[in-house]
């Protein structure tokens, strides 16, 4: 039984990520969403923290938060994103801010926190990235901001897992195509999306569970089209 962390966890992927992975081991979800996560913690029994990715406290008040439930952690996922789609003209300052912070600036004050409940037993870091912030990949149109900051998680996996090559601490990044979640409709109405949350997460427990055996460092695209 493994404890794990999930970031970003009150709906779409995340929400199914904790349903799944509390029913064999510790899970202790954190979201903005205090309701949403009472609610998954009654029907899942998971640990559960309201946190603001986006505050200048993060980092501290996830750290003790983690520290109140684990002496270790095992796996990290960080899950939580903000999509914006607008023309690119009409992207504000507030826009751009939002995105990378919580896309970027708490991803990364996150894997901070979790590194030192891994080192003495080794664990695994998990970065939901996105295809649309792969090199070579379609790009669309509105959503600038938003594959920018993933490619930005891109290269932070890469350069993390470089520190951390002489410890048992493995990080890699799954950039997802379309997955229909509510993030994607409220972005995109009317899209149908070929994957659902359900199945993606499913693919992501079982990664963030055994795929560190084999790779670190690594980008991995998780995608039915280019995105």
């Amino acid at each position: 039984m493994k404890n794990i962390v999930i970031v970003g966890a009150s709906r779409g992927i995340g929400k199914e990520l904790v349903k799944q992975l509390s029913a064999n081991h510790n899970v202790l979800a954190f979201s903005r969403n205090k309701e949403r996560l009472l609610a998954l913690s009654k029907e899942t029994g998971a640990k559960v923290q309201d946190i603001d990715l986006t505050s200048e406290l993060f980092k501290t008040e996830f750290t003790e938060s983690i520290t109140n439930h684990f002496k270790t952690v095992d796996v990290l996922i960080n899950n939580a994103g903000y999509l914006v789609n607008k023309p690119f003209l009409e992207t504000t300052l507030e826009d751009i801010k939002k995105t990378f912070e919580t896309n970027v600036f708490g991803l990364i004050q996150s894997s901070q926190a979790i590194i030192p409940f891994m080192e003495s037993n080794g664990g695994h870091i998990v970065n939901i990235g996105s295809i649309g912030g792969v090199q070579g990949s379609v790009k669309f149109p509105g959503i600038g901001v938003y594959s920018s900051s993933k490619a930005a998680v891109t290269g932070y996996t890469e350069c993390l897992a470089e520190e951390l090559k002489e410890t048992n601490i493995q990080v890699n990044s799954l950039a997802l195509g379309a997955v229909q979640t509510e993030m994607l409709a409220e972005a995109f109405p009317g899209y149908e999306a070929p994957t659902s949350p359900e199945e993606m997460a499913e693919f992501i427990a079982n990664f963030s569970l055994n795929s560190n055996k084999w790779m670190h460092g690594k980008i991995i695209p998780v995608s039915k089209s280019t995105p």
